[in-house]
């Protein structure tokens, strides 16, 4: 890959999570809102900035980043993006308990809740899974791990559409276009070359 096109890819990941972050920080929403409120809403715009980022470092995709370091700082962002969301939910619980119980619940009546607690316990699975990654086979750590990464994935593009709140609209319309589409890739892929595999070994 030319130097042209390592900058381009680099830039525009910097513009699709910079962009909306940017966007957050400085909305009228936050203006009367208290700290705890204000750090828990941005951890939430931190956690959908690396959702997008995950796919691209456990296929190799970033310049710079190729396998197997990407994969080695796909695991270390893994654990930034659960102290994010820990940090999100943790902030909400304190600004407003009873709120955080209802969705915790299932019970919210406000849609984004629903959508965002089963990506958040989606990803605690993820998480608690590549933990145990040596103990099951690849094949059933490959297909636990992309089909709950899936969910955390759609969850939280669907949570975060869903709110009308800091971020800007059309900055976290193409954020989560991004994230969306960058995970489907990578599942695709992982699916194909195991699928090549199997293929090659009958």
């Amino acid at each position: 890959m030319g130097m042209v096109a390592a900058l381009l890819i680099w830039t525009g990941l910097v513009l699709a999570t910079l962009l909306p972050l940017t966007f957050a920080a400085t909305s009228e929403y936050l203006a009367w809102r208290d700290p705890i409120y204000i750090t828990a809403g941005l951890a939430g715009v931190v956690a959908l900035c690396l959702l997008l980022v995950q796919p691209l470092l456990a296929r190799g995709w970033l310049p710079g980043l190729r396998l197997p370091q990407g994969r080695v700082v796909h695991r270390i962002v893994g654990v930034f993006l659960v102290a994010a969301v820990v940090i999100h939910v943790g902030g909400l619980w304190i600004t407003s308990p009873p709120d955080i119980i209802d969705a915790l619940l299932l019970r919210s009546p406000t849609p984004f809740s629903i959508w965002g607690v089963i990506a958040m316990w989606a990803l605690f699975a993820a998480a608690l899974l590549s933990l145990l990654g040596r103990r099951l086979s690849p094949r059933s750590w490959r297909l636990g791990h992309t089909s709950l990464v899936s969910i955390v994935v759609l969850g939280s593009a669907i949570h975060a559409i869903l709110i009308e709140g800091t971020m800007d609209t059309t900055s976290k319309a193409v954020l989560c276009g991004l994230t969306v589409t960058a995970t489907v890739a990578a599942v695709a892929r992982s699916w194909l070359r195991a699928r090549s595999r199997a293929s090659g070994k009958e």
